[in-house]
């Protein structure tokens, strides 16, 4: 059986997820915390407010004096040890969350993090881009590329003399870099592809 995650909520997310419920007059909605994805080192959460029928069997559930916080088995082992707070840099205060398990724990992926932060980024955000460690596994590190590189017509080039060139150069363990990115999705990509 998976662990029930310990999570807590700050006061004023209480507050705002109270206010929240009964301006909807539904005094009962559960919170659903999710780990969506990753981008780098940093999760991305999915926080939202549901009717207590949508819980499945299979949901880690935990009740906090009146609220219940309801978690997928995927997400309950990157959520423990997490506090719901309010989330002040956005307009209106949404609901944020403080997770100690953010980061990479493989010594490895943390060692390509810290070249794409310190080097790989800082060289292509000149042209509006970003690359973005989704995994390193067996040797291989896993990218994605947005901004101005998804669907630039030189991203073969950044790929493989920038990007790998750093990393490996940095990061002796890794023996290849492979770009997951949809290229084809790319809106508004650096350089564009010749029309023939």
């Amino acid at each position: 059986m998976a662990h029930v995650p310990f999570i807590t909520v700050s006061p004023e997310a209480r507050d705002r997820i109270d206010a929240v419920r009964q301006a909807n007059s539904f005094p009962n909605a559960v919170l659903r915390l999710r780990v969506a994805g990753r981008r780098g080192a940093r999760f991305d959460y999915q926080i939202a407010l549901e009717d207590p029928s949508a819980a499945t069997s299979a949901d880690l559930v935990l009740a906090l004096g009146g609220l219940t916080i309801a978690v997928d088995v995927e997400s309950a082992q990157h959520l423990d040890g997490a506090a719901v707070v309010l989330d002040r840099s956005g307009a209106g205060g949404g609901l944020g969350i403080d997770n100690p398990n953010e980061g990479w724990r493989d010594p490895v992926a943390t060692a390509v993090q810290d070249v794409i932060d310190r080097q790989v980024n800082p060289g292509i955000r000149a042209h509006r881009g970003f690359v973005t460690l989704l995994e390193v596994r067996d040797g291989t590190a896993y990218i994605e590329m947005g901004g101005g590189c998804q669907g630039c017509a030189q991203v073969d080039v950044t790929l493989r003399e920038g990007i790998e060139v750093a990393i490996r150069r940095e990061v002796p363990e890794i023996t290849g870099v492979v770009d997951t990115t949809d290229h084809a999705a790319g809106t508004n990509p650096y350089f564009q592809a010749s029309k023939k």
